[in-house]
């Protein structure tokens, strides 16, 4: 099986492209028959946009959702009828006469005719050994032949396919735009309600005990020259209503900027949040240099909820944690072996990772197929 791998590496990417090839000339025939409702600009978007995300997986390239315009959808729309069409007519001869070449002196021996039957580009086989020895030699140069040029026609047709249906520059700035005023607008609705989260902790904990402590000691007060023992007991409780007042406040604090950040920094802090996840978690902490308070303090929350949410919901055995630092950029992923099937909506609290990072105009990726593994990829900026 070990030896198998590189054999298997070495066919996967003639076979993708083949696929990826095929596809665009099934594709760019559909298109052709269905024009007219491929008219429709919401169906035309749609139809691009998934041409896009599949010209990525074959680059191995990440590419997100985005806003087309839509003169760039009727260029794509016109080269996937003209060139799309003529590179999978190609792999599909390619591929369809190898198969009718390597299947001819099976059809000799089983049904022999008079004459010479043609292949797919004309190559006359003669007679059952002609199809024996001559067949085998043809398939091989076909099949090398496409071995050699599908992947490079495959790969160019992808990056046309992108570069075509990329957005201008001009639509980026415009919703880089509404990106931005839309975090904006999240940023400040999650900063109001977390004021109003902390002004009824203290309210409602912090305060109604400091209120407890003051009634205690001014009792305490009235009873000092007649009553000793009352006096001890409300010192007593004055002094345990004190302590339950100040873990309170460190609980408020810590929802704010948790101390443990200004105690060991993030990394230590990292290593302290994966010892207390539940299960075990491997961590790759890079050089991370000096990083603003507040990325260090949405890094430290991403990272407590995300593995909180794999010992919750995944049944996974082990975890990954892995913390990079890139010129400006914070990259942080987490990693389980459970099963997968994270969703946003489904109380994950994915949602709030997300919230948090765009309100530092970062980004969270989540690929969590049903069966696993989970990925949850945090980039935030910290120029």
């Amino acid at each position: 099986m070990a030896r198998s791998a590189p054999a298997i590496r070495a066919w996967a990417p003639p076979l993708r492209a083949t696929v990826y090839l095929i596809g665009e000339f099934g594709t760019a025939a559909m298109t052709l028959l269905s024009f007219l409702l491929l008219c429709h600009p919401g169906m035309r978007r749609s139809w691009a946009e998934w041409h896009r995300q599949r010209a990525g997986r074959l680059l191995g390239r990440p590419v997100r959702a985005q806003s087309i315009a839509l003169p760039r959808h009727l260029y794509w729309l016109a080269l996937h009828l003209t060139l799309g069409l003529s590179c999978g007519l190609a792999s599909v001869v390619c591929v369809g006469n190898a198969l009718l070449v390597a299947a001819a002196p099976l059809q000799w021996w089983a049904f022999p005719v008079q004459g010479s039957p043609n292949t797919v580009l004309d190559i006359p086989v003669v007679g059952r050994h002609g199809a024996i020895a001559g067949g085998p030699s043809v398939e091989t140069v076909l099949f090398a032949v496409g071995c050699l040029a599908l992947p490079v026609l495959a790969t160019g047709y992808a990056r046309l396919t992108l570069a075509v249906l990329a957005s201008s520059r001009t639509q980026l700035l415009a919703d880089r735009v509404a990106t931005l005023s839309r975090t904006r607008s999240d940023a400040l609705e999650a900063h109001g309600a977390e004021l109003r989260r902390i002004e009824r902790d203290l309210h409602d904990g912090t305060q109604a005990r400091l209120v407890a402590v003051a009634m205690r000691l001014a009792m305490a007060r009235r009873c000092l020259d007649h009553d000793l023992v009352t006096v001890a007991r409300m010192l007593r409780e004055a002094t345990d209503v004190t302590e339950e007042a100040m873990v309170e406040l460190r609980e408020v604090l810590r929802g704010i900027y948790p101390p443990i950040l200004a105690d060991r920094g993030l990394q230590g802090a990292l290593r302290t949040v994966a010892a207390r996840g539940g299960v075990p978690v491997s961590i790759d902490l890079g050089e991370l240099h000096r990083i603003p308070a507040a990325i260090e303090a949405v890094a430290y929350f991403v990272v407590t909820e995300a593995l909180t949410n794999v010992a919750k919901h995944s049944r996974a055995t082990e975890a990954g944690l892995s913390v990079r630092r890139v010129e400006d950029m914070l990259t942080v992923v987490v990693t389980d072996n459970g099963v997968g099937g994270a969703r946003e909506n489904g109380g994950s609290g994915l949602a709030g990772l997300r919230g948090r990072a765009q309100a530092l105009d970062g980004c969270v990726t989540v690929v969590s197929p049903v069966g696993g593994p989970t990925t949850i990829t945090v980039e935030l900026p910290c120029g």
